[in-house]
C-alpha cells in the first residue's frame, strides 16, 4: 500500500485572486497570514507590477477589519497639496477652491485598512504629519486647528528601497522603521519563473472569456521563451502579452510568433506603429555609446562630461517610455520606478512637455 502523501501546509496555499505556488510566493502567503490577524504595520516591497495590492487586500480581508472600509492611495499620482487634503481631508476656506469640509482617505478609513501605495513619493512634510498618525493615531485637517482622532491600520507599498533614501535624505528614518515593523517583499517575476505556466493559464482563461475567444493550447516554445525573458514590467506586463495574444490568434494556440519581439529575440522591434520597448536594452545600449564617447573624451578637462552622457540617454527613455504609455504621465512614472512631480520636472527639463 502507498504511503499516504502529508497534507499541503494551509499556511502557504495560494491567496485568494493570487496566481504562484512556488517557494518565493509561498513564503509571501505565510507572512501574509501571520501578520493579517494583527494590527502591525506593514511595508510592502517590490518592483512595479509585481501584486503588491493584490497583497495588501489580502492582509486586510483576513483581518479582523475585514467589514471595515479598505481604501487605496496612489501617494504617486498626485501633487503634494492635493495629496495632503486628499489624506486628511481640509475645512472650507483652507484654500483656494475649498467651498466645503471635505473627508480625507484617513477618515475614510476608519476602523479599516488604508493602503498608501508609493510611498518613498511623499513629502517631508506630509511624512510629519504620516508619523503623526502612526504614533498618536490623530492628525489635523488642512486649514484646522482641532485633532481628529483615528483608528486605521496602515499598509505602505514602495518600489524604492527607503532605507536608501533615508540616507539620501528624502525619506524620514523614523517613518522607515514605523512602517517597516513587518516588511514584505514582493518577487520580481524573473524570480519566480516556475509561476509563469499557472499564471498563462489564468490569464488565458480570462481574455478567451472577455474576447469570447478559444486560445487553449500554449506552445512549449513560447513558454521557454517567455521563462528567458527577464520581465520588467513584471506580472502586469505578461498579463499584457496574454491578452495581446489572445486578440491576435487565429487558431486555438498561442505560438512564438503571437509574442512581442522584445519576447523572442531579446531585442524590442522598431516598425512603425510598434510600441513594445525593451528599456534595459535600450538603457545599455545608450550607456555603452555614452561611455565610449567619453572614452574619446577622456584626456580633456570637462565638468559636465557626466552630466553630457548620461543626459542624453535619460531624455531619450523617458521620450520612449512616454510614447509607449500614450504620453500618461501617471503610467510612464510607474513604468520609470520614479513619482509623478519627479517625471514631470523631467518632462521640463528635456523640452519634453510640449511632445505629442
Amino acid at each position: 500500500m502507498a504511503p499516504i502523501p502529508p497534507a499541503a501546509d494551509p499556511a502557504v496555499a495560494p491567496l485568494t485572486g493570487i496566481i504562484g505556488t512556488g517557494p518565493a510566493m509561498s513564503e509571501v502567503y505565510q507572512i501574509t497570514r501571520q501578520v493579517a490577524r494583527s494590527n502591525a504595520s506593514v511595508l510592502l516591497l517590490g518592483e512595479t507590477g509585481t501584486g503588491k495590492e493584490l497583497i495588501a487586500h489580502a492582509i486586510h480581508a483576513l483581518s479582523q477589519r475585514r467589514e471595515r472600509p479598505f481604501v487605496r492611495v496612489n501617494c504617486g499620482a498626485l501633487s503634494e497639496s492635493l495629496l495632503e487634503s486628499e489624506l486628511f481631508g481640509h475645512i472650507r476656506g483652507a484654500f483656494t477652491g475649498a467651498i466645503d469640509n471635505r473627508t480625507g482617505r484617513f477618515e475614510a478609513a476608519h476602523k479599516g485598512t488604508i493602503f498608501l501605495d508609493e510611498i518613498n513619493s511623499t513629502a517631508l512634510h506630509l511624512q510629519v504629519k504620516l508619523l503623526r498618525v502612526l504614533q498618536e493615531r490623530e492628525f489635523q485637517r488642512v486649514g484646522d486647528t482641532k485633532s481628529v482622532q483615528v483608528d486605521t491600520r496602515v499598509i505602505a507599498a514602495s518600489n524604492r528601497d527607503l532605507l536608501e533614501l533615508a540616507e539620501e535624505g528624502t525619506f524620514r528614518e523614523d517613518l522607515y522603521y514605523r512602517l517597516n515593523v513587518v516588511p514584505i517583499y514582493l518577487p520580481p517575476l524573473r524570480e519566480r519563473i516556475e509561476d509563469i505556466p499557472q499564471l498563462l493559464t489564468h490569464f488565458l482563461n480570462l481574455y478567451n472569456e472577455e474576447n469570447d475567444r478559444y486560445v487553449a493550447h500554449i506552445d512549449p516554445q513560447a513558454i521557454e521563451a517567455m521563462q528567458k525573458y527577464h520581465w520588467p514590467g513584471n506580472v502586469r506586463e505578461l498579463q499584457n502579452v496574454v491578452e495581446r495574444a489572445v486578440v491576435m490568434a487565429r487558431g486555438d494556440e498561442l505560438t512564438l510568433e503571437l509574442l512581442p519581439t522584445v519576447i523572442t529575440t531579446g531585442r524590442p522591434a522598431r516598425g512603425l506603429g510598434t510600441r513594445a520597448m525593451d528599456f534595459q536594452s535600450l538603457t545599455d545600449e545608450l550607456v555603452h555609446k555614452g561611455l565610449h564617447d567619453a572614452q574619446q573624451e577622456a584626456n580633456q578637462a570637462d565638468e559636465d562630461l557626466l552630466s553630457r552622457i548620461v543626459e542624453p540617454v535619460e531624455r531619450r527613455v523617458i521620450a520612449e517610455v512616454m510614447t509607449s504609455t500614450d504620453q500618461v504621465q501617471i503610467k510612464a512614472a510607474a513604468r520609470l520606478g520614479i513619482n509623478r512631480n519627479t517625471l514631470h520636472k523631467k518632462l521640463k527639463q528635456y523640452g519634453l512637455d510640449g511632445e505629442t
